[in-house]
C-alpha cells in the first residue's frame, strides 16, 4: 500500500481566512482520511463494496450533522466547518463523503428543520453517532430532474398513512435504518414521511454493477402499502420547496467536496510529473505538462474562493439557491476536468487503481448529474439572472 503523501494546495493562502476551529476540524478530517480511507479505499472501490467499519469515524470526525445543534447530537460547528469536513472526506472519495452528505443534509436536517421536538429527540442522537444511517427518498424511475411530478404517494388510513411507491438512486439505501421519504397525499401536496427498517411492506434493493461511486451503496426503496404512523409524517415544512430545501444544504456540501477530489488529482499530477523522467528530465520540465498544472491550480483557487465566500454567506442566512447552484456546478465541472488532465499527465499509470485518478474521474461522472444536473443548475442561474424559467 502506498503511503499518503497528500499536501493540500493553498495557492492564495485561504488559511489565513480561516478561523483556528476551522483549521483544527479540517486537519482532524484530513488526518483520518490519510489514516482510515486512503490505505482501503482502492481495494473497496475495486471489489464495488462500501466500507461500513468507517462508519464510527465519520462520526469521531463530526461528518454526520455537523451543523446541528449540540443538544441534538451535532457537533454545533458552522457552514464553513461543514464545508471543508465534506473536501477532506471527497479528497478521500466521493462515495464515502456521499454517505456523509445524505445522513447530514438530507436526513439529519429536515428532521431537525421540519420535524417536531420528539422527532429530533428520537432520531438525530443516534443518528449523529451512526448508530442509525439514513438515506433520502426524493428521485423516482420516471422522475429525475422533475422531483414535482413523483407518483409516490401516502393516505390517511385513520390512525396510520399507507404509503406506495418506488424511489431509485438512493445513495445508502441497502444499509438504513430510517429514510426521509418524499410522497405526496391525497390533494397532491408533497410531505416528508419517516420510515424506518423493518415496516412490513418496506425493502431497499441493492443496485449494482455501477462504473461509479463504487464504494458507496446505492439502491432502491419500495414501498408496498406500508403503513407509517401518524406521528412520522415531517410537519413544519410541505411542498416542493422542503425537499429542496434538503438539497440546497447537500449541494453546499458537494461544492466542497468537488475541491477536494480535485485536489487530490491535482496533487497526484504534480508530484508524479516531478518524479517521471522521459528524455533525461522531469516531465514537469516541459510546457505542456506545466501548462496543465498551471490551470489545474488556478481553477482550484477559483473555486476555493467561491465556496469560501458561499460559506460567509451560508453562515449569515444570505445564501440563495442559485447561488448554491452555481458553486455546485462550476465546482463538479472543475473536478471533472482536472481528473481528466491529471489522468493525461499520468499516461498509462493514471488508469491503474495505483493512483486514485480514474476512481475520482469516475466518482465525479455520477457528481455532475445527482442532486441536479449540471445542465439543470445551468438553468437555475438563467431562470434567476433573467427571470424566466426554462424548465418547461
Amino acid at each position: 500500500m502506498k503511503p499518503d503523501l497528500f499536501e493540500a494546495p493553498d495557492y492564495y493562502n485561504l488559511d489565513d481566512l480561516l478561523s483556528d476551529e476551522h483549521k483544527l476540524v479540517r486537519d482532524a478530517a484530513r488526518q483520518w482520511v490519510k489514516r482510515d480511507i486512503s490505505p482501503i479505499i482502492e481495494e473497496y472501490a475495486q471489489k464495488a463494496e462500501f466500507p461500513k467499519q468507517i462508519i464510527g469515524g465519520l462520526a469521531e470526525i463530526g461528518a454526520f450533522g455537523p451543523y446541528i445543534p449540540e443538544e441534538y447530537g451535532g457537533a454545533g460547528l458552522d457552514q464553513i466547518s461543514y464545508g471543508l469536513i465534506m473536501q477532506e472526506i471527497e479528497r478521500g472519495d466521493s462515495g464515502v463523503r456521499s454517505t456523509a452528505s445524505v445522513q447530514s443534509s438530507l436526513v439529519m436536517y429536515p428532521i431537525f428543520a421540519y420535524g417536531t421536538e420528539e422527532q429530533r429527540k428520537k432520531y438525530l442522537p443516534k443518528l449523529a453517532t451512526g448508530e442509525w444511517m439514513g438515506c433520502f427518498g426524493l428521485t423516482e424511475p420516471n422522475h429525475g430532474s422533475n422531483p414535482g411530478g413523483m407518483e409516490t404517494k401516502f393516505r390517511d388510513a385513520g390512525d396510520h398513512y399507507i404509503l406506495n411507491g418506488a424511489k431509485l438512486w438512493i445513495s445508502n439505501s441497502p444499509f438504513a435504518d430510517v429514510a426521509v421519504v418524499w410522497a405526496k397525499n391525497e390533494e397532491g401536496r408533497i410531505h416528508g414521511l419517516i420510515v424506518e427498517r423493518g415496516m412490513e411492506g418496506f425493502s431497499t434493493p441493492e443496485t449494482h454493477n455501477k462504473w461509479s461511486l463504487r464504494a458507496s451503496a446505492t439502491g432502491e426503496l419500495i414501498f408496498d402499502n406500508v403503513k407509517v404512523p401518524k406521528e412520522n409524517l415531517l410537519p413544519n415544512k410541505s411542498g416542493l420547496g422542503a425537499p429542496l430545501g434538503c438539497l440546497d444544504s447537500a449541494r453546499y456540501g458537494i461544492a466542497w467536496g468537488a475541491i477536494g477530489a480535485a485536489m487530490d488529482c491535482y496533487d497526484t499530477a504534480l508530484r508524479y510529473a516531478k518524479e517521471r523522467i522521459q528524455f533525461g528530465k522531469p516531465i514537469a520540465a516541459y510546457q505542456l505538462q506545466q501548462k496543465k498544472l498551471a490551470e489545474m491550480i488556478t481553477e482550484i483557487t477559483k473555486a476555493q474562493l467561491l465556496a469560501f465566500r458561499l460559506g460567509q454567506l451560508k453562515n449569515e442566512g444570505k445564501a440563495t439557491t442559485a447561488q448554491i447552484s452555481m458553486a455546485k456546478r462550476n465546482n463538479v465541472d472543475m473536478a471533472l476536468k482536472i481528473a481528466r488532465e491529471a489522468r493525461q499527465v499520468l499516461g498509462g499509470m493514471g488508469i491503474t487503481g495505483e493512483y486514485s485518478i480514474m476512481r475520482h474521474m469516475m466518482n465525479l461522472e455520477s457528481v455532475i448529474t445527482y442532486e441536479g444536473t449540471h445542465d439543470i443548475h445551468l438553468l437555475i442561474t438563467g431562470a434567476d439572472i433573467t427571470g424566466i424559467p426554462a424548465f418547461k
